[in-house]
């Protein structure tokens, strides 16, 4: 074979090999998204009829919280078991965890499981780093349910209600809600319940978008859920301490 021939031989399989991997990338940028739009799509959720006792709440969540010019977008999910315990886990948008958050009637811990290192805190020092204002659990599983008038929540939290004005809609549900500079509003409910789908909120710090993804009631939930057995194993840190490291990895 001559040197033209042998040149020409060589284009061609470059050629062919180009064409291979333009196929795979149409392949990708076409038939890929259409797979999950098909597959993928999220199923009407339904949590009618609600049951007469609801004793665990979980879902997933995407939140959007603004900071002067700062804006943070993240996914979490929530498993709640009332009325005093409750476990977050927060991702990244691409799915990574970023941490955790555990309360339960002992303590309330802000966890870095990559690292094995936590922060432990007032629950509502802990609920901030999520929200980017002051909540106790209680007031979080109230803000997502519209549970706040249920007296078998309330108990020990009655102080923390009484602090609450509320506008309620015309089926009786409450749309918005507030205390001192803090105010939300409810722009969607799942059907004919008093559960938020999509609310926002504003305090002098901050404002922002929750919506829930997915939620379920009365779900069984593994033994030791809401255990911090593990926390042997962690380096406790400060909170200076923690936000560096979030900061050096975002």
């Amino acid at each position: 074979m001559n040197v033209k021939k042998r040149f020409f031989a060589k284009r061609v399989r470059k050629r062919g090999k180009l064409n291979i991997v333009l196929q795979a990338l149409l392949f990708a940028l076409f038939f890929l998204p259409l797979f999950f739009i098909i597959h993928c799509r999220p199923s009407r959720i339904s949590l009618l009829p609600l049951p007469s006792r609801i004793e665990r709440i979980e879902g997933y969540a995407s939140i959007k919280v603004t900071e002067e010019r700062e804006s943070v977008r993240s996914k979490f999910f929530f498993l709640f078991k009332l009325p005093h315990q409750g476990r977050i886990e927060v991702f990244h948008m691409m799915g990574r965890t970023i941490y955790q958050i555990i309360v339960n009637e002992e303590k309330a811990v802000f966890l870095l499981p990559s690292k094995k290192i936590y922060w432990q805190g007032e629950e509502e020092e802990i609920i901030d780093k999520l929200l980017g204002f002051r909540l106790n659990l209680y007031e979080m599983i109230n803000l997502l349910s519209g549970k706040w008038e249920d007296r078998e929540l309330e108990t020990k939290n009655e102080k923390s209600l009484g602090s609450w004005n509320f506008i309620k809609d015309e089926k009786r549900r409450i749309k918005s809600g507030q205390r001192g500079e803090f105010h939300f509003e409810v722009k969607e409910f799942f059907q004919n319940t008093p559960f938020a789908r999509i609310l926002t909120f504003n305090h002098l710090q901050s404002r922002g978008r929750l919506k829930i993804l997915n939620i379920n009631l009365n779900q069984p939930i593994k033994k030791g859920t809401f255990s911090l057995s593990f926390l042997d194993k962690y380096k406790r840190k400060s909170w200076a301490e923690i936000e560096k490291i979030l900061a050096d990895e975002n």
